[in-house]
Formats: C-alpha cells, structure tokens, sequence
C-alpha cells in the first residue's frame, strides 16, 4: 500500500517517532511518503517555499493509497489538518494515530472530573472534533502504533 505519513516534524523527538513509523511500515511491505524525508523542499533549517512545499507534499498525497496522521501533541499540528482535510475530500482511507496519555476513555477518574469546576485544571485532552470526524468518516483512530500497524498487516491480507 503506498501511504503518506502526516505528523508534526519540528522537533528530534517528533522526527524520531516519525522515522520509527515509518521503518516499521516499510518493514510490513508498504511504499511510504513522509515530509520530513523530503529535504528539497521540508528543510526545515532553511527558508521555507510555501508554494514547492504545497505542490510537493500536495502531489504525494495524491499518489497515496492512505494517510496515517499523527494527532499527538498540544493540538494537531496545522499541516496534518489540512492534511486530513484534503485526504478526507478525495474519499481515501485514513488512519489517525493518537496516543496521548491523557485520552479520555483510559483515564477518566472522579478526582479529573472534580478538577473541571476549577479554572485552567482541566486534565483532559482535545482533538479538533472536525478532524476527529473527516478520520472516523474515512478510516479507524488507534491509540497506540502496535494496534495500528496489526491492522495494516490484516488489511494487506484481505
């Protein structure tokens, strides 16, 4: 499957997670796209060509079979928005990856519950709720790699 991998790509840490993905997916036999990969126009320590990053990462995604956006992180990252947004109006799969300790099915408790009624202590985390429904309308959301790349391996053998 040829898969465009969508994440944050600012930090070691962000750049590490990406290239662990990514060798774990090329290992299971999948064609991978991954910006940060790109250095002719996602250098990121040189001046940024809005219109090459645009048309580059833009030709990718429509090469791509799947999109696996990463939504780790403060708020999700910008271009993986917009990543999901033009992915979900062409109708293709996608696969969003969140694994964000805070997700509120495993750690809801009465304590984090009491917190709410207290300004600035809310323990709960947030995902932009029209990205959350452009992957559930197109794809799965997993909350840890492994789960993800088991179905990636079914998904090939059906």
């Amino acid at each position: 499957m040829k898969i465009y991998l969508a994440a944050p790509l600012f930090s070691e840490s962000e750049c590490l997670y990406n290239e662990l993905i990514i060798n774990q997916l090329v290992v299971l036999g999948h064609e991978v796209y991954a910006p940060q990969r790109n250095t002719a126009i996602n250098d990121k320590t040189k001046s940024a060509d809005s219109i090459a990053i645009y048309n580059g990462d833009k030709e990718q995604l429509d090469w791509a079979d799947c999109l696996i956006a990463v939504l780790d992180g403060i708020a999700v990252d910008p271009g993986v928005a917009a990543e999901v947004g033009y992915f979900a109006a062409m109708g293709k799969t996608i696969y969003g990856l969140y694994t964000d300790s805070r997700e509120n099915a495993k750690t809801v408790n009465t304590g984090k519950i009491e917190a709410l009624s207290t300004t600035l202590e809310n323990q709960f985390s947030y995902v932009n709720l029209f990205v959350v429904g452009a992957i559930k309308e197109s794809g799965a959301i997993f909350t840890n790699k492994d789960d993800m790349m088991e179905m990636l391996v079914i998904g090939e053998e059906n």
